[in-house]
């Protein structure tokens, strides 16, 4: 028999395995399983040895010699090691329970900015086997109210810094609550308490369907939803995030996302606790001092969500006051990690900033599931996860992407089976992730007190009879290549001239453009006419500006060449409406809000300071108030 030499069989044996990873992502596969695989395995033991709650996590780190010494939060000027830390938060337990008598599987809500106090204390009540319940500390008035009676919180503790919030209408209308804050001399009257640990008998039978804690959905539709973070929810997303990640114990983990969110507290904190490594937060965003902070704090790796790197995309180049020297990539950041960058931002992000990898997710916070990315060339560029065949083989079962009922809004069924419809790899359609079909609340805990608001999540005998499955509400396409990209959200995309038109590719044609800093895209109702129309509020960069602050008419016929060129014309953007303020229309963790900006449409009387304009021949225009009264009275038809 014929033999070849090794010098000739190994380059071809190495060209063949790298084809086959390059076409089935065996590799990447191998990644996430060897990421997923040990935090599974861990929470079935520290379950069975009755150590689930992630106080031990906490504690272990706190008691033994190599990590107690270590740095576990940085905060403002402020740093504690792992050890000091303990000690803080038994004193905090000491005091919840022999001064205010919480007690274990209670409730207690926590109105807090990012401090180390909102830490010390979820800690303190884990302790105790407690459950905090994370409030948004920019609510008041009547969401405030539904918050805490949703909790059936009957002490919350409050920061010093958002206590104007918590009016007297708050209190008399929840009479039955006490209300504290917790200002620095009660933190001192703590301080000098005896530190107290709990018997592990409050804290042992914490299971994985057991409420670790409440996170409250955004509220954006209605009043906020109270999801229920299982332990399971904590622990292993947590550990299987830091090991995807790359976190280990000698990392710093900065994130200026609030705490009351789950990205910030489950992909963040316990992130960064479930490896030992050194957790470091602002006390919110800002665009001005978010790299100095990071520079302060040495972090390896930084947080995002939503427009987070937009904002810093835009903020003019830093420069060192005495040396000149440009501080844009003078830090020691390696990975980028969260949720909702877009892809006219992501290359330009990395860039300028010198950040190597993009660690993408997708998830929500009472989901069952999440996509993952990671990132470092243009291959998987925007894309919210992505697998490969192994992968595919494994969990391919657990999703589905459906198509939709964009009038209905729900997933359509064929009339014939009375089934759901998979669509073709490369058509959008809602993602959908599996459930027990006889024991739901396995995977998907819903939201507490609220079995309507749960039932509404939960769709039955979509692929086959009897099935169970989570609607995630979210479009997406999956393309051939096994990358999973982010359309739009139920209810975003708008029919016009009889197309679906999705606002997350028409916001990335117009935020392509280089005269735009931010798009926010809608469809708005007009009258006399069928569907809506396509409108892009908007921010300009200060360059696309004239001296009285409105945009140059050139910059204006430039855009609505560019809009022309890269859109099909039932998707272009027929009106602008000018915004001066980003944070106005997003929420706290950086997304955009739609939903008032839809209901104003373009009626003068309503979108009142803001400047609007509509496409007419060549250019944008301003639109007037006669424009509005003659699409009124029917006399101008788009």
């Amino acid at each position: 028999m014929a033999t070849l030499p090794l010098s000739l069989v190994a380059p071809a044996l190495g060209a063949a395995g790298a084809y086959l990873n390059a076409r089935f992502q065996v590799y990447y596969d191998l990644d996430l399983l060897r990421s997923v695989i040990p935090a599974v395995l861990n929470q079935a033991w520290w379950m069975y040895r009755g150590r689930l709650n992630f106080f031990y996590r906490f504690e272990d780190l706190a008691l033994e010699k190599s990590s107690q010494n270590r740095d576990f939060l940085r905060f403002e000027d402020r740093s504690y090691t792992y050890a000091q830390a303990y000690d803080i938060v038994l004193r905090y337990a000491a005091w919840l329970k022999e001064k205010r008598g919480v007690k274990k599987g209670e409730m207690v809500a926590l109105d807090f900015q990012n401090t180390d106090t909102l830490l010390f204390l979820v800690l303190a009540l884990w302790s105790l086997g407690a459950v905090p319940a994370l409030i948004n500390y920019n609510l008041l008035g009547k969401p405030l109210v539904h918050c805490i009676t949703k909790a059936k919180s009957k002490l919350v503790l409050i920061d010093p810094s958002v206590a104007g919030n918590v009016g007297d209408d708050v209190k008399t209308e929840l009479s039955d609550t006490t209300f504290e804050v917790v200002t620095p001399q009660l933190d001192s009257q703590i301080q000098s308490l005896e530190p107290y640990r709990a018997p592990d008998e409050v804290r042992s039978d914490a299971a994985g369907r057991g409420m670790a804690m409440l996170i409250y959905t955004s509220g954006t539709t209605g009043l906020p939803k109270a999801a229920i973070i299982s332990w399971s929810k904590v622990a292993i997303p947590s550990g299987f995030s830091s090991r995807w990640v790359g976190t280990t114990k000698n990392d710093t983990f900065y994130t200026a996302m609030p705490l009351y969110h789950s990205t910030a507290m489950l992909l963040g904190f316990t992130h960064t606790l479930s490896r030992g490594a050194t957790f470091a937060m602002s006390r919110k965003f800002s665009t001005s001092h978010f790299w100095d902070d990071v520079r302060k704090h040495d972090a390896s790796i930084i947080q995002y969500v939503g427009e987070t790197c937009r904002y810093l995309l835009s903020a003019p180049v830093r420069l060192d006051p005495v040396t000149g020297e440009n501080l844009d990539r003078k830090h020691n950041v390696r990975v980028a990690f969260g949720n909702g960058l877009r892809p006219d931002v992501w290359d330009k992000f990395k860039e300028r900033f010198g950040v190597e990898t993009i660690c993408e997710f997708y998830a929500s916070t009472e989901g069952s599931f999440g996509t993952w990315n990671k990132s470092r060339n243009g291959y998987s560029l925007g894309a919210v996860g992505r697998n490969g065949a192994l992968y595919n083989a494994i969990l391919g079962h657990s999703v589905a992407v459906v198509r939709v009922d964009i009038d209905t809004e729900q997933p359509f069924r064929d009339p014939e089976t009375g089934l759901c419809v998979r669509v073709n790899r490369g058509e959008p359609g809602e993602l959908l992730f599996a459930l027990p079909p006889k024991d739901v609340e396995a995977r998907f805990h819903g939201y507490f007190g609220d079995d309507d608001a749960t039932s509404k999540k939960i769709m039955r005998s979509v692929i086959k009879n009897g099935d169970a499955w989570f609607r995630t509400g979210d479009v997406v396409r999956w393309d051939a290549e096994n990358r999973l990209y982010f359309t739009d959200r139920i209810g975003d995309t708008f029919r016009w001239k009889s197309e679906n038109v999705s606002t997350a590719e028409v916001a990335q044609a117009v935020g392509l453009h280089p005269s735009i800093q931010e798009s926010n895209v809608y469809g708005v109702e007009l009258p006399n006419h069928e569907g809506r129309a396509g409108c892009a509020a908007v921010i300009f960069k200060a360059s696309a500006l004239d001296s009285n602050g409105v945009p140059t008419s050139e910059t204006l016929k430039s855009l609505a060449e560019h809009v022309r060129g890269n859109l099909p014309k039932y998707a272009l953007p027929l009106f602008l409406r000018l915004v001066q303020d980003d944070s106005a229309h997003s929420t706290g963790t950086n997304k955009q809000q739609k939903t008032h900006l839809r209901n104003e449409g373009v009626d003068p009387e309503k979108t009142k300071q803001d400047q609007v304009y509509w496409l007419k021949g060549d250019s944008y225009v301003h639109f007037e108030r006669s424009d509005w009264d003659e699409l009124r009275d029917g006399k101008v038809k788009l």
